[in-house]
């Protein structure tokens, strides 16, 4: 019987060529620019699209009164106005992120000068969500000394009061926990309260925003 003896012999694996390494580093090279790339091309899509960030939208949703109606007496003369006026503010954050408002503040105005005030509490405002506001502005006589009380008797007496309301609400939206944007909401309302049954005969509201 014949033996045969075999001998595993262990050859190694051919050397790359030079020119086969420099093949696959461009190769990796160019895939690592390519997917830079991308990545930049889909964060400026994000920038200007779902991370762009867009103001909060103020709304007057609702206006009422409350108090009793102005009482003038002679010959001492002497006003006495007692009234609150109640706004319901809509806020509306349009943004892909949560918008957190700081104080802000209510101003009630009579020809210009400053009758009233008020502040508005800070608040959070989910993505895409809104929230009310209650803006109560008490009217003060005595600021009304400015604009003239002659005026005051006279707009009282025609049976309507013609009043201006600003709000600013300041705030900012966070994009992923990392970047901070601070906008202002503003709300400017031209109101026409009729007297002496207290209620609002008309209203005009303009929004802006200020980043």
């Amino acid at each position: 019987m014949k033996t045969f003896n075999t001998q595993e012999t262990a050859t190694a694996p051919p050397l790359s060529h030079p020119k086969q390494r420099r093949r696959r580093c461009k190769f990796a090279v160019l895939a690592t620019l390519l997917l830079l790339l991308a990545i930049i091309i889909v964060g400026i899509i994000l920038g200007v699209t779902v991370f762009k960030v867009k103001p909060a939208r103020t709304q007057v949703a609702s206006a009422s009164l409350e108090g009793v109606a102005p009482r003038i007496s002679f010959p001492a003369i002497k006003v006495e106005l007692n009234i609150t006026l109640n706004l319901t503010l809509l806020i509306q954050n349009r943004n892909h992120a949560s918008f957190k408002s700081d104080q802000g503040e209510g101003v009630l105005l009579y020809q210009g000068d400053r009758v009233g005030d008020t502040q508005l509490h800070p608040g959070l405002i989910p993505a895409r969500g809104t929230s009310t506001l209650i803006c109560l502005l008490t009217v003060e006589v005595d600021r009304f000394a400015n604009s003239g009380l002659t005026s005051l008797f006279s707009n009282i007496a025609d049976g309507e009061l013609r009043l201006e309301t600003k709000t600013r609400i300041p705030g900012r939206v966070t994009i992923l926990k990392i970047f901070h944007k601070h906008i202002v909401s503003a709300s400017d309302c031209q109101i026409v309260i009729g007297f002496p049954d207290l209620k609002i005969k008309s209203q005009d509201c303009k929004n802006h925003n200020k980043f």
